[in-house]
């Protein structure tokens, strides 16, 4: 059923109110030395000053964290870890990475391309970059998310001690993609993860990150991330992230991309993972003529809760956006996308798009779909919907009447659900890692 437009005046990333509830384990001893000093003490004080979200606050309202056993998760130590899973590391074009960088809890492994590396490009992990890119690193951190945005970004400021730098030097064009996996296996372990992305002025690259876990639902996880990502003008960079964590993962992100003027953003996002999930994702459309593109797929089972806060911020004239979210939903789980379009003022000629679309499959799961918008211009074009529903009977009956088992007509019909996203994917060896995420799901 399509849902009216709802107008939203007040913005989900306010400071929170006090709870005077859970507290990590972790103090100031464990933040990481380094050049990033001075920002890692401004997100602590953060850390120490904003208390965690409670549901009384809009942006949580639908997300419950008391079953959150904050007080016993640890940083790693030191100890041995099970490998990446070989198709986490199998190339996304034919036989080619631009660059591949591995990061598990206790390190990382970086290739890059010579030939990139002699045009200026760098991709190296964060402890690397702070130690031979420091004054790059300083134009970098916190250039679109503030670590005081809330205790999860606070957290993630202060204690990343994993994390991946790309800088791509004006006028530049990589075309082989960028490759990064974070790894996360470790019973009661924290993963903090803080990536940064710099595409110059005229500069292209397209950069592909997954994070996962094993699947072991007997111990409990912690992954909390920071993505602050900048397209310079008439710059142009392709994003896709794949979130593939284990069922015993509590997640949390928050995630901005910047575009200056002219410049192009398309931003492709897979969730299949994770036991929970509070992800905010941001675009900011800062300069005149910049455009992004937001395309997002979730599958929950069981007892998932996915919950994605997207807000696409049309901060100057003649901008466009356009974002697609879909899922489907199985078991129990719920999944909530609440949307916001905002246009500021004197952001005329600005065009933006939302939609979110839902499959549920099963009578006990749950999806809650909140589009909103919030418009301070008057020349402006911004639309948005929402659907949720159940498989249809008619595109069902048509194909079991070719002969096809009913499981496989429904497998069918869910492939064609999320195609139009499928179809927004750039590279097949992307696109055969999503699909196979969804198969898995249909198989469950």
């Amino acid at each position: 059923m399509e849902e009216k437009p709802k107008i939203i005046v007040t913005s989900s990333r306010s400071r929170r109110p006090d709870s005077g509830a859970k507290q990590f384990a972790f103090t100031e001893a464990q933040i990481p030395a380094g050049a990033l000093g001075e920002y890692r003490q401004r997100a602590w004080r953060a850390y120490q000053r904003i208390n965690f979200p409670v549901s009384t606050e809009e942006a949580w309202r639908r997300t419950d964290l008391r079953a959150l056993p904050a007080e016993e998760f640890r940083l790693p130590a030191g100890e041995a870890f099970p490998p990446v899973p070989a198709e986490l590391l199998k190339p996304l074009v034919a036989d080619q990475h631009g660059g591949q960088i591995i990061l598990t809890p206790d390190g990382a492994a970086v290739d890059l391309d010579p030939r990139l590396a002699a045009q200026g490009v760098i991709f190296t992990d964060l402890k690397t970059a702070e130690q031979k890119h420091p004054e790059l690193l300083a134009k970098m951190a916190g250039a679109t998310v503030n670590p005081e945005e809330g205790k999860f970004a606070a957290l993630a400021g202060a204690f990343a001690q994993n994390g991946v730098v790309l800088y791509v030097p004006r006028g530049v064009t990589v075309v082989e993609p960028f490759h990064s996996v974070l790894w996360g296996p470790g019973a009661d372990l924290a993963q903090i993860s803080h990536l940064l992305v710099l595409i110059d002025e005229g500069a292209s690259a397209t950069y592909v990150h997954e994070a996962a876990s094993p699947a072991d639902e007997r111990v409990n996880a912690l992954h909390a991330g920071l993505v602050e990502i900048q397209v310079l003008q008439g710059a142009n960079l392709r994003f896709v992230e794949l979130q593939s964590w284990g069922r015993n993962v509590w997640n949390f992100s928050h995630e901005r991309v910047r575009v200056e003027r002219d410049g192009y953003m398309d931003w492709i996002f897979g969730a299949v993972g994770s036991r929970l999930t509070k992800n905010f994702s941001e675009l900011d459309l800062a300069g005149q003529g910049a455009e992004g593109r937001m395309s997002g797929f979730y599958f929950t089972d069981g007892s998932q809760h996915l919950d994605h806060d997207t807000q696409q911020n049309h901060l100057a004239p003649n901008t466009t956006s356009d974002l697609l979210f879909k899922g489907a939903l199985k078991g129990k789980s719920r999944s909530v996308w609440q949307g916001m379009i905002y246009v500021a003022p004197g952001a005329q000629k600005t065009d933006g798009y939302q939609a979110n679309r839902n499959l549920v499959l099963s009578e006990h799961a749950r999806a809650d779909s909140i589009p909103g918008l919030e418009i301070l211009a008057d020349d402006v074009r911004c639309t948005h919907g929402a659907t949720v529903g159940k498989l249809e009977q008619e595109p069902l009956f048509y194909i079991k009447s070719r002969g096809i088992p009913q499981k496989d007509a429904e497998r069918l019909v869910v492939e064609g659900f999320f195609d139009p996203i499928m179809q927004r994917i750039p590279f097949e060896g992307v696109r055969e890692r999503f699909q196979q995420a969804i198969l898995d799901k249909m198989g469950a």
